[in-house]
């Protein structure tokens, strides 16, 4: 089997003594960091993450500090989603757009307090480009990457582990919204979010020391819960349409073919970089976007790579994440489909490793 090479490179996080003890089988890389991806199987994962509570090591969504009287101003920059009426102890699902209407990362973006945010991001060096805007714009912020690693606890259990653990007052935080908690002396934001749809928080973890004591606390309060280590699982993230940067979106695409045009109000946010791209395409409309779609037959194998969605000898669209799905008996999979072809029920075929399989473009995904 071919291994994965470790370095200091691919950084290790504070609660990696504790997903190596709970017997971790397969990881990813993400932002230079070692991120979870099999304990148990993802099959087993994936009914354990429905059925009760797991801790996710998700260290790898880093953040990205923006600090100082300009860090509003920076903030409304990055993303074509107006800002105006967020306020601290919000969180707002952001995309992040280049001079070209382009996605550079979909992060969470967290704000402390009006000169203070967090952007916390998915698989993307965006660090860079921040502070090469904050540079070039000559802004009065401070940015930077602090020392903080976000711990998930998903699942229909989740309430009941964290108030074992911070007190009921936990239950009372707001989908999107977060609020401070005392743990050994330290204050932790704690926001009802994650990558699943099964419900449940992220901690936002300020401090490496006290990584592993807040992990097995975490642990030991939750064992007449069943509670596992686990990480996002790919067969509940497609069943719930969890698009993932690098796999279903890149640069090349712009919100608005991502099913994200929700989130942008391109005509109030003033300032955006990319905004002039982006109300072109919000008047004229996306040409492909992002659909579900199932795909018939036995349960593929990984998706590695983009598998071409064809209408006889024309292709007409790609697959770039699938999984077969116990709960719904299918395989369920992420397309980019041409508008000529994404109608929901428009029969498709797909050209898998292993062949050629019939695919049915969804009205909805399927959680």
């Amino acid at each position: 089997m071919v291994q994965l090479s470790l370095s200091r490179r691919l950084r290790r996080t504070p609660f990696s003594d504790g997903v190596d003890a709970a017997g971790v089988k397969a990881f990813t890389v993400y932002n230079h960091m070692l991120l979870p991806t099999v304990f148990r199987s993802v099959q087993e994962d994936y009914h354990h993450l429905k059925q009760a509570v797991q801790i996710w090591d998700v260290s790898c969504e880093r953040q990205v500090e923006l600090r100082g009287p300009d860090a509003s101003r920076l903030m409304q920059l990055l993303t074509p989603r107006d800002l105006r009426s967020m306020n601290p102890g919000q969180c707002y699902y952001v995309p992040i757009v280049d001079e070209t209407g382009g996605m550079l990362n979909d992060p969470v973006a967290v704000k402390l307090a009006e000169d203070r945010w967090w952007i916390s991001i998915a698989d993307s060096d965006l660090l860079y480009w921040v502070k090469g805007i904050a540079y070039g714009y000559r802004l009065d912020v401070l940015v930077d990457e602090p020392d903080v690693s976000p711990l998930a606890v998903q699942g229909p259990r989740s309430d009941d582990l964290m108030a074992r653990v911070f007190g009921d007052r936990v239950r009372d935080i707001r989908f999107f919204r977060f609020d401070e908690f005392e743990f050994q002396g330290r204050n932790l934001i704690i926001a009802r979010s994650g990558y699943s749809k099964q419900g449940g928080f992220e901690l936002y973890v300020e401090g490496s020391d006290i990584g592993m004591p807040l992990w097995n606390a975490l642990m030991e309060a939750g064992r007449d819960l069943d509670v596992h280590a686990g990480g996002p699982n790919l067969i509940e993230r497609i069943e719930g349409g969890l698009l993932s940067y690098g796999n279903d979106m890149t640069d090349d695409n712009t919100p608005h073919e991502c099913g994200l045009g929700r989130f942008c109000n391109t005509q109030t946010a003033i300032g955006c970089i990319g905004r002039d791209a982006l109300l072109r395409v919000a008047k004229e409309g996306p040409v492909k976007q992002i659909r579900a779609i199932s795909i018939g037959g036995d349960a593929v194998p990984p998706c590695d790579q983009h598998w071409p969605l064809l209408a006889g000898d024309k292709q007409v669209g790609r697959v770039s994440s699938a999984a077969w799905s116990p709960d719904f008996n299918t395989n369920v999979a992420i397309g980019m489909v041409r508008m000529t072809h994404w109608d929901s029920g428009t029969e498709l075929m797909v050209q898998t490793p292993q062949g050629t399989r019939p695919a049915t473009v969804m009205e909805t995904f399927w959680n």
